[in-house]
């Protein structure tokens, strides 16, 4: 366990200090000569890293396909509920905790000498859109993003319409949050991302995971007017996970290059898809969904 600071890094009307502890797991057979490759796993509300850790089963993973893995603790002292504050307006612009889960990043990967062009992020809940706000304003940290049962990046302002927006999905902005993320990045920055969201999901409306995969198309080079009005999503590449047919995956490319994905889960609430059940917020009903992030990272880097 550690803890990281930022400069900038200070929640604005919140009483903690501008850090936050984390979790770092090496894999079996750590050798630090090996540039390995990065995973940021954020909980969401009500959780913590252990817990999420366990549920995810991602040190299994880690072990199997050799990376490591560092898990941001959020503090009671910033939210009661541990949830990131991703609607305060300096997390949403790249500061608060945005800036202190980048600092971990840079300060995790420079003293294991991890490969930086292999460092991913993915997060559930609070924790998604902490994950998709720091992919959009970060993107050079990041090869690639996940985020699962999760509202769009800049939807509220406060806690009071934090809750409108995941009840009811967002009422401004996003597509400009998206498109204005584009234009402050540097160079030919991209980050493809793979939304994950429940049928079932009651705590998080259908609209939200549109609306953060038109965030992530606009910040990967679709032109604002190539998108549909409202939170309608361009035509896109279907196809199905075998032996369910159920389970859609929708593709979305920005040229020839894939911007992202979107897996809706029939009967899935708000929880971790194919979790471990004896930690809240996880479901071993369906689908694996660290295995599929996992696959996902696995298949991107920010090497030409």
């Amino acid at each position: 366990m550690s803890r990281k600071s930022s400069l900038h890094g200070f929640i604005h009307n919140a009483p903690a200090p501008p850090w936050r502890e984390y979790l770092l797991y090496l894999p079996r057979n750590f050798d630090a000569l090996e540039r390995r490759a990065l995973v940021v796993w954020i909980h969401g509300c009500r959780q913590d890293p252990e817990a999420f850790a366990a549920g995810t089963r991602i040190a299994r993973f880690a072990d199997e396909r050799g990376f490591v893995v560092l898990l941001p603790r959020q503090s009671r002292l910033a939210n009661s509920e541990r949830c990131w504050n991703w609607f305060d307006r300096r997390t949403a612009g790249g500061a608060g905790e945005a800036a202190i889960v980048a600092a971990q990043v840079a300060d995790v990967a420079e003293k294991f000498g991890l490969d930086a062009q292999r460092v991913y992020i993915a997060g559930l809940s609070s924790g998604g859109t902490l994950a998709a706000t720091l992919a959009l304003r970060a993107p050079h940290l990041f090869a690639a993003a996940a985020v699962h049962s999760a509202v769009p990046c800049g939807a509220a302002s406060d806690a009071a319409d934090a809750a409108r927006v995941m009840a009811d999905g967002p009422f401004r902005g996003t597509d400009e949050f998206g498109a204005e993320a584009r234009s402050r990045a540097t160079g030919k920055a991209r980050v493809p991302v793979l939304v994950i969201h429940g049928s079932a999901d009651d705590t998080v409306a259908p609209a939200d995971p549109a609306f953060l995969v038109r965030q992530f198309l606009l910040f990967n080079g679709i032109a604002p007017h190539e998108l549909p009005a409202g939170a309608a999503l361009p035509p896109a590449q279907i196809r199905a996970f075998q032996p369910r047919s159920d389970y859609l995956l929708s593709e979305y490319y920005a040229g020839r290059r894939l911007a992202a994905q979107l897996l809706t889960i029939p009967g899935l609430g708000h929880a971790w898809s194919g979790g471990d059940p004896a930690y809240p917020f996880f479901d071993n009903r369906t689908l694996d969904a660290t295995e599929l992030i996992c696959d996902f990272f696995a298949s991107h880097s920010r090497r030409p």
